[in-house]
């Protein structure tokens, strides 16, 4: 596991934050970190996507990655914005070499074992599980760490507070993907400040969970 992916797993929470408009870059990462949640994977589902990375890359406070990264493309535009991870909804070879060359950490999203066979043949041992809320969840999960023993799993798709302590009693489970503490219409209404109380109750709800100091 890569250093980048290592403080993610000390956080375990990677924040999944849809920007529409790049000028709001700066608010959110201030209320992100103030909150106790320094990572924000921003998704290329928007065109202010790389614009957002590039004005929250160069905060030492903050891990920034890329998300929703479908074409090679994408992995160099995320790259030159300033990514450090990249993250991808599926298994893409090109992608995952590309990120591998530029020497970035990259997640494809994998739910069957055929997949996760296909990101080990590259190399890989962590992966996005995705959609994990409509491929089984923690059961599904638990069941496919049985034969994939080196395998770690970062589920993304329908985690909530309601079901984070499922995930992350799974040791194969170093960190999940949520957007719940970054709604996507509080970012547009540069509501920071429930933005950082959101993020706050998160942090706190992780460090119950697993022991951690808040």
């Amino acid at each position: 596991m890569s250093l980048t992916l290592e403080q993610i797993a000390q956080h375990k929470i990677v924040p999944v934050v849809v920007v529409n408009d790049a000028k709001n870059a700066d608010g959110l990462a201030d209320a992100m970190v103030a909150g106790g949640m320094p990572v924000a994977e921003i998704t290329f589902r928007t065109a202010a996507a790389a614009d957002a990375i590039r004005a929250m890359a160069n905060r030492s406070d903050l891990i920034v990655g890329a998300g929703t990264v479908r074409s090679v493309a994408q992995v160099e535009e995320a790259a030159e914005a300033g990514a450090t991870f990249i993250v991808s909804p599926g298994l893409s070879e090109a992608v995952v070499r590309h990120a591998q060359e530029l020497g970035l950490p990259v997640l494809p999203g994998c739910a069957t074992p055929t997949e996760i066979m296909a990101a080990q043949g590259l190399g890989l041992d962590t992966v996005k599980f995705f959609p994990a809320n409509v491929y089984g969840g923690a059961p599904a999960i638990k069941s496919l760490a049985a034969p994939f023993t080196d395998v770690k799993f970062i589920p993304t798709g329908g985690v909530s507070p309601k079901n984070l302590a499922d995930f992350l009693a799974l040791p194969c489970v170093p960190a999940v993907g949520g957007s719940w503490m970054v709604p996507a219409q509080a970012v547009d209404n540069q509501e920071f400040d429930k933005i950082e109380q959101l993020c706050r109750e998160a942090a706190r709800l992780v460090a119950e969970l697993t022991g951690g100091a808040e």
